[in-house]
């Protein structure tokens, strides 16, 4: 099976098995796919690039959060409630966040724009809460590259996936005080994806 932005590759994992034949290829693909999905799902966000245009809601007149952005090619927004996007931003009208892509020591995409200069998000309240998404950004999205302790994450919870194959009840073994079971949480995993989940303000 072909793989699909995968976090790590299929050579990577069956090193880490210490695997050196092609017999369960498939079903170690399947398993990088899976946790790959499921560290997008437990994060929040995408470490591989795509392109697209979204549209956003702008926060106030001065800051639209976005999603997670490697480069941006345009930046449009609305005049009005007719929804077109008419209204195309120079580079020197918005300023993209964090600065210098760093957040907390870490490199991160973009999450942030600010308008700057006579520029603003337009907002077109709905009963003084502003539901109108006026914002238009074309671009790259996501990471630019995998970052390497989501790699190693990836690589972990894609072993132990691999793994459950030969525990289908939970059972891993049976020990002295008896039956071993899988746990539902890999501490290494959570530890190395942490930095990464995105904050949520209740």
């Amino acid at each position: 099976m072909a793989l699909t932005n995968p976090y790590c590759s299929l050579n990577e994992l069956k090193a880490a098995l210490r695997i050196t034949d092609s017999v369960d290829d498939t079903l170690l693909e399947l398993s990088i796919d899976a946790a790959s999905r499921q560290i997008d799902g437990y994060t929040e966000r995408q470490f591989y690039p795509t392109t697209a245009t979204r549209i956003f809601s702008p926060q106030s007149p001065y800051i639209c959060e976005i999603d997670d952005l490697s480069s941006i090619t345009t930046l449009k927004t609305s005049s009005q409630v007719d929804g077109n996007f008419d209204v195309t931003w120079a580079a020197s009208d918005y300023q993209l966040e964090p600065l210098n892509n760093l957040n907390g020591g870490l490199y991160t995409p973009y999450t942030r724009i600010r308008a700057v200069g006579d520029f603003l998000f337009p907002e077109f309240p709905y009963y003084g809460i502003n539901q109108e998404a006026t914002v238009q950004v074309t671009g790259t999205w996501g990471f630019a590259t995998v970052p390497h302790d989501v790699k190693q994450a990836a690589i972990i919870l894609s072993m132990r996936q691999f793994k459950r194959y030969d525990s289908p009840l939970g059972v891993a073994g049976f020990g002295d005080i008896g039956a071993m079971r899988v746990t539902r949480v890999d501490p290494d995993v959570q530890a190395l994806l942490e930095p990464y989940v995105k904050a949520r303000l209740a």
